[in-house]
């Protein structure tokens, strides 16, 4: 009751649900879920936008928690709440150590699980799976970032308290200690990107702040990373299906034609995030 009386919503009230089973995502149902993931009561907010922003169309809930790919359902929080909560932006930003991120990336996934039905072995087909399907929530660092966080970016203002997710395959974490400039760090990212296949429809990239502190000095926007990272992560069409990337053979006129792992600029999410010593950054394919 308690976590209730913090969100001002009825118990009864539907979030959402999931559109090919039907199920809905009630705020008692949310809430039930998020006390077994050992919210506090002042989290709960954050865990009712999440559990609303899983049932949104184009986050595909159904394909999500079905498919054999894998995601798991990555929360990105940003705004004044980061704060409020302790949640953590900075040293070892995807492991433990705080009770916000651990138990607000639980809570999602458990109502995914008693809310949704996405059993391992009964609607979760995932192959694989990763760690994230435990828990997968971190904040932006937005005090160290030289541009507009993630939530501004998509229309918010800087005083609001938000969270996006994404369906995000386990980060894939690349090293550069010697590059100092945007162009080495940033080839290093889209090294890591070509990976994660052809016309990708959205990736999120995250930054450490020592590699940022390399891109802030040339005075890149986030707008030209994200640019150079489209173009630098390409390869020729006749290169991604000898790759087997490409299912369908490429006529030969086409076979020079370059293609990148990005379909757009707009696909690559950038964030910054991690801790203040060390070159790693990270992509999330989704």
């Amino acid at each position: 009751s308690a976590f209730v009386e913090v969100a001002g919503r009825q118990p009864s009230e539907v979030l959402g649900s999931e559109p090919v089973r039907g199920k809905t995502i009630t705020v008692e149902k949310a809430a039930v879920n998020a006390v077994m993931a050992g919210c506090r009561a002042e989290y709960f907010p954050v865990v009712l936008a999440a559990a609303e922003a899983m049932c949104q169309p184009q986050f595909n809930l159904h394909a999500i928690t079905a498919s054999t790919m894998g995601a798991a359902i990555l929360a990105v929080v940003n705004g004044p709440v980061v704060s409020q909560l302790g949640m953590n932006s900075g040293i070892n930003l995807f492991g433990q150590g705080a009770r916000a991120n651990a138990t607000i990336g639980r809570a999602l996934r458990l109502i995914a699980i008693n809310a949704v039905g996405a059993v391992p072995g009964g609607l979760d087909k995932a192959t694989l799976g990763h760690p994230g399907k435990y828990a997968y929530c971190i904040a932006e660092a937005e005090d160290v970032s030289p541009w507009e966080p993630l939530h501004v970016e998509r229309g918010l203002s800087s005083g609001d308290s938000a969270v996006t997710l994404f369906a995000g395959m386990s980060p894939w974490q690349m090293t550069n200690h010697a590059g100092n400039t945007p162009e080495a760090v940033l080839t290093t990212v889209a090294d890591v990107l070509r990976a994660t296949g052809p016309r990708q429809g959205e990736v999120l990239v995250v930054l450490s702040p020592e590699h940022v502190a390399h891109i802030e000095r040339a005075g890149w926007s986030k707008q030209q990373v994200k640019e150079y990272l489209c173009r630098k992560a390409e390869r020729t069409a006749q290169e991604w299906f000898e790759a087997g990337r490409l299912e369908v053979r490429v006529p030969p006129e086409e076979v020079g034609a370059m293609i990148g792992a990005c379909s757009t600029p707009d696909a690559i999410n950038v964030v910054v995030g991690g801790g203040p010593a060390g070159g790693f950054s990270a992509v999330v394919p989704m």
